[in-house]
């Protein structure tokens, strides 16, 4: 069995805009293997956040290859990229997206709707989430009612209630203070010890350092690409 969940083959994007082509990603090729912990990082206009989409499946290249758990992705349809989404991606944002007027259980089920669970095996599944964040008894608590570190637990247990192949974090402490994203930094490292594909995308030095592999990317391009060797943990984790 292949071990890489991902691997994109000279990937490019191109963006028209007017008469001028953007270059979005000119040619990346990167594999990442199941249980990998890895960051993408790189200026503003380093093609970062265009691959998160693509690997994400929210994008398709212009060009190149993507396999994603096995399946090409590179040419699917909005539709058939929307149900890969669904079931092989975990996303956590900076701005964690949470519904308002839902509560944090209601929150983290609302996944298991799409993937067609009955209301008692989704309250089940999105508590049991919530418990490996440690806000299980945070479950009836609306968003407004929970601090900012709260809400980014809330969204990284809806991100892993699916059990998705690859959890994607975009920026996921650029809305938190120092403190509370270390405190999310952790939470990461030890989902990636039990076994979670982590792959997070951030312009900071600091929050980069607590991934295992960081690639770097420049003008659409692979700049490096290269194993962490001084690690951030502050938990105590065994892989």
């Amino acid at each position: 069995m292949n071990s890489n969940v991902i691997e994109t083959t000279d990937i490019a994007k191109n963006y028209v805009m007017g008469t001028e082509v953007i270059h979005a990603l000119r040619s990346v090729t990167i594999q990442i293997a199941r249980g990998e912990y890895v960051a993408f990082m790189g200026p503003s206009g380093s093609g970062k956040s265009t691959l998160m989409n693509i690997v994400g499946c929210l994008d398709t290249p212009t060009k190149g290859q993507y396999i994603l758990n096995g399946q090409d992705v590179s040419r699917m349809s909005d539709n058939e990229l929307a149900e890969v989404r669904n079931k092989e991606i975990g996303f956590v944002f900076q701005s964690f997206n949470l519904l308002p007027r839902a509560s944090a259980l209601d929150n983290v089920a609302l996944p298991l709707i799409y993937a067609g669970l009955n209301k008692r095996d989704r309250n089940e599944r999105a508590l049991e989430s919530l418990r490996s964040v440690g806000l299980a008894d945070r479950a009836s608590h609306r968003p407004n009612e929970l601090s900012g570190g709260q809400r980014q637990r809330v969204a990284i247990a809806r991100a892993l209630v699916n059990n998705p192949s690859v959890l994607l974090a975009d920026e996921p402490t650029g809305a938190l203070d120092s403190k509370t994203s270390h405190e999310i930094m952790d939470l990461f490292e030890a989902l990636y010890s039990k076994g979670n594909t982590i792959i997070m995308v951030t312009h900071e030095e600091d929050i980069a350092r607590y991934a295992h592999r960081i690639v770097r990317l420049r003008d659409g391009l692979v700049e490096s690409d290269e194993v962490n060797k001084d690690i951030t943990t502050h938990a105590v984790v065994g892989h």
